[in-house]
This record gives C-alpha cells, sequence and structure tokens, in this order.
C-alpha cells in the first residue's frame, strides 16, 4: 500500500511562474495591465477566438458573459443540472431564473434532446427563454450542433461553461472558437484557471468570444467604467472616464497573467500527460467489470480535466461512499463531480425539485468517482491509484 497520502489534485508550477510573479511585483503594475493584455491575445490565438477578457475566476466569466449579452431580470436560461453551484449561481445573481434539465447517460452532458424539448415548452406557454449554457463536463464536449441549432432558430445566446474544457476540441474545432461558434457572434465560452483545473493562476478565468460582445465583457468586469486602469494611468493614458453600466469588480490582476503565459506555453506538455495518464487508466480499468471508465467520443478532443469512473453496483458489496473511504485508507484522494444542482438545499427548497425530477443525473451522481488525474503525477503515482482500485474492487466483489 502507499505510504504517504496522493492528493486528489495538485498545481503543475515552476520556475518560470515564481520568477515572473516576483518580476511582476518589482514592476509598475500588479493589478490589471500589460501582462493582462498579453495573457488575453495569446490565450484567444490558442483557442481560435477572435478576442479574450480575463478576469479573476470562471465564475467571473460565466456572470460577464451573461450580463455582456443582455441577459437579466425576467429572463429563462436553460442548463444541466449535472454541474458546479457556480454556474448556476451566477444567473440567480443577474435576477434571472436557471431552467435545469437531465443530462445524456453516456457523457453526463446536457441532452441535446431534452434542452429542445424544454425550450420548445417554454416558448408555447410563452416564457422568456434568453439562453442556453452548455457545461463541457470533465472535458468531454458538449454535442454543440444541435445546440448551435436550437440557438439560432430560438434566437437564443449560448454561453458555454468550458471550465473543464480548455484544450478540448468538437469535431475538430476547439472549444472557444470563432470556427465552433460557426459566426454566430452571440455565442461565448467561459474557462476556468483554478488551482486544480488544466492551466491554474492560482484563481482566475477567461471569456472568449466576438470582439463587439467581449468589449462589452471588459466595460462589465472593470466595475462598468468606459476605461480601464491600465489605459488611464499608463504613460499613454488619460485620467477621464465614465461609468456606463452598473458593472462587476472581476478583472485579472497582473500576477495571475505572469503565470498564465507560463503555464500557456507548457499547456500541449501538461495535456500530453493527461492524455497518457487517462489511457494507463482505461487500459487497466478494462479488466474490471464492476468498473465504468468515461466516455470518450470518437468526434472530440477530451481535455480530460477529471477521470471519472462509475461503480456497477451490482457487483459490488459497497457502495459509492464507502469505495471513497476504501480508497482513503489506501492513501489515494479522491473527489465527486458533481452533487447534482437540484439536489442542494437552495435549488431544491426555491424551487421544489425531487431528487428523481432528473432521474439520470439522481441515478449516476450515486456511484460516480473522481480518481486523480494530473501533469505532477508520477507513473508510480498511477500505477498506486491502480492498484488500490484494483485491490478494492476485488476484496468486495458480489
Amino acid at each position: 500500500m502507499r505510504e504517504a497520502p496522493l492528493p486528489f489534485s495538485a498545481p503543475f508550477l515552476g520556475e518560470e511562474e515564481i520568477n515572473e510573479v516576483i518580476a511582476t511585483l518589482r514592476s509598475d503594475w500588479i493589478t490589471t495591465g500589460p501582462k493582462v493584455k498579453s495573457f488575453e491575445e495569446e490565450f484567444a490565438a490558442r483557442v481560435g477566438s477572435p478576442a479574450a477578457v480575463a478576469l479573476n475566476s470562471g465564475t467571473a466569466a460565466l456572470h460577464t458573459g451573461l450580463a455582456a449579452l443582455g441577459v437579466g431580470p425576467g429572463d429563462a436560461v436553460v442548463t444541466t443540472t449535472m454541474t458546479f453551484c457556480s454556474s448556476v449561481h451566477v444567473i440567480e445573481h443577474l435576477g434571472a431564473r436557471p431552467i435545469l434539465v437531465d443530462v445524456e447517460p453516456d457523457t453526463l452532458n446536457i441532452d441535446p434532446d431534452q434542452l429542445s424539448d424544454k425550450v420548445h415548452a417554454m416558448r408555447r406557454g410563452d416564457e422568456r427563454v434568453r439562453a442556453v449554457m452548455p457545461v463541457h463536463l470533465y472535458g468531454h464536449p458538449c454535442d454543440m450542433d444541435p445546440i448551435l441549432d436550437l440557438a439560432r432558430r430560438h434566437n437564443l445566446v449560448v454561453v458555454q461553461d468550458a471550465a473543464h474544457a480548455l484544450a478540448a476540441g468538437y469535431k475538430g474545432n476547439p472549444i472557444g472558437s470563432k470556427a465552433l461558434a460557426d459566426g454566430n457572434p452571440r455565442v461565448v465560452a467561459c474557462f476556468s484557471f483554478y488551482a486544480t483545473k488544466n492551466l491554474t493562476t492560482a484563481e482566475g478565468g477567461m471569456l472568449a468570444g466576438d470582439t463587439q460582445v467581449l468589449d462589452e465583457a471588459r466595460i462589465w468586469s472593470l466595475n462598468g467604467m468606459s476605461r480601464d486602469a491600465y489605459k488611464r494611468y499608463s504613460s499613454e493614458g488619460s485620467w477621464y472616464y465614465e461609468v456606463i453600466r452598473p458593472g462587476f469588480k472581476h478583472n485579472m490582476t497582473d500576477i495571475q497573467a505572469g503565470i498564465g503565459l507560463h503555464q500557456l506555453n507548457k499547456l500541449s506538455q501538461f495535456q500530453a500527460r493527461r492524455h497518457a495518464i487517462a489511457d494507463r487508466y482505461s487500459e487497466a480499468f478494462a479488466a474490471l467489470p464492476e468498473l465504468q471508465t468515461p466516455a470518450d467520443s470518437p468526434e472530440v478532443e477530451h481535455a480530460w480535466h477529471l477521470y471519472v469512473v462509475r461503480l456497477v453496483e451490482d457487483r459490488l458489496k459497497l457502495n459509492r461512499n464507502s469505495f471513497i473511504e476504501e480508497l482513503r485508507a489506501r492513501n489515494i484522494g479522491t473527489s465527486v463531480h458533481f452533487i447534482p444542482i437540484h439536489l442542494h438545499a437552495y435549488y431544491r427548497d426555491k424551487y421544489g425539485y425531487q431528487p428523481t425530477d432528473f432521474p439520470v443525473a439522481y441515478r449516476e451522481y450515486q456511484r460516480i468517482v473522481s480518481l486523480p488525474l494530473y501533469p505532477r503525477m508520477s507513473d508510480g503515482d498511477v500505477e498506486d491509484v491502480i492498484d488500490a482500485v484494483t485491490d478494492v474492487i476485488q476484496r468486495h466483489r458480489a
């Protein structure tokens, strides 16, 4: 058994990031400045987007994106119940109403058929559906063609929660790219750079999309001001500004952007390691009929942010929670992604949800376990996870 605990996730930061932070602290700019601008430009080029706005979290990217596209009080935003709470919180923050739908049994992404049925039913009921928010769960892109087609037919904005999906692609186009949006300027993608993500700035996020939409988003992200601090206080700037929106304080700092620039340079290396670990897991777990391994559809490029297995419960004598405890006893960290939104007290009580209102998400939630997957893992770490999982399964077969 492994002697030292293996954390569920850990960032991969080198001397380049550390030195960049020190250089930034010694510069004239520690808040939003030239490094943020460079990070935005390089990130937009990396994902094939016309523009990008750097923000202080992935949540801020979702919040800002919805606001910039005009979502507000009285609007409805249709999204999935299988996501982190912040995806849905931002809808509430804008005074809009989240409408949840169930997920596909294989990918656990939003079910396009149920999404379409919900939008059509709401339109027939004369409800004001304004936006859809597909979540690219675990790094596996949603089936975007029917979602984008639905948005075109009903004049909906599309705010992609791509917190897990940096370096992912759909039918040959990167998530966040102009090509994937198919010319629709009302399609944006929101990325997260939290400590566990495929690229980290400790905290941070990015909104990618059409230049005009992102010009509006930048205003919202900077307290609704017409000029940001760098433009006002740099040598070519002016002191004057106007407040033209009731905006937010969502901007990224140069300290974060300095880290992000080096992380972006390493992204291909990080992704190669993630793919190698995922491949090794899938190879090893193919011999265990008690486990269902993650979906990896041929038309997508999986970002492998998370590796989520599902227990085949009728083949085991223990449930998911006990499985997690058994792995913890073997010094393997795990997590669960996610507790569906409709099970949380706030949303359950406010909207009167029952657990079985979204039967696929509810059923699958009870058997999912996220295993460690990050570039800092050694081959030995990976084998320790495989050995521990295999040992638990063998000891508790039905």
